[in-house]
């Protein structure tokens, strides 16, 4: 279990690194990402900001408790990844039901409306969180070698869940 803690600490840090990368690293960028909330409906107004800035805090907590290289940081980090996955594919759920035309700015300026892909998406993340959360509690790999290829796997698939649109697209293509 303790390769399993590895693989999703890194897929998750990953994951939620690039997201957050996304929405700050320019005002458009963060001002798209505000919109994005305002469309969604998850807060009206000027609530907007504050919700898209907690979720951004939020985002960068879980990079940053990843990457502590200590039980109760995954743990930690883990429980907040699953709560922040929760409301986010709830508040996605919502915007599918209602059917309306909300781009999703998760990972960047994408044009691609939220459907059903982006509620997969969220859920395996969020599998993937509450796996890392059984495996936390594990001991420390023994093998680091071993524990570096497992990272590396963790990483690499948190570069391809950041770019779900582009692979949901192929397989439908």
């Amino acid at each position: 279990m303790q390769y399993v803690d590895v693989a999703c600490r890194l897929l998750l840090l990953t994951t939620f690194a690039l997201a957050l990368a996304s929405k700050v690293t320019s005002r458009t960028a963060w001002r798209e990402f505000v919109e994005s909330v305002r469309a969604m409906r998850v807060a009206r107004g000027a609530a907007a900001r504050p919700v898209a800035v907690a979720a951004a805090v939020a985002e960068a907590l879980v990079v940053v408790l990843a990457a502590i290289p200590l039980p109760w940081a995954g743990t930690a980090a883990f429980v907040l990844a699953a709560g922040l996955l929760a409301c986010l594919t709830v508040a996605v759920v919502r915007v599918v039901r209602r059917g309306a035309a909300v781009s999703c700015r998760c990972f960047g300026a994408s044009t691609t409306p939220m459907g059903v892909q982006h509620v997969v998406r969220n859920l395996v993340l969020l599998a993937v969180a509450l796996l890392g959360l059984a495996g936390a509690s594990a001991p420390q790999p023994a093998d680091l070698a071993l524990a570096a290829v497992v990272g590396v796997f963790g990483a690499i698939a948190g570069l391809l869940m950041s770019r779900w649109d582009d692979l949901t697209a192929l397989l439908r293509g």
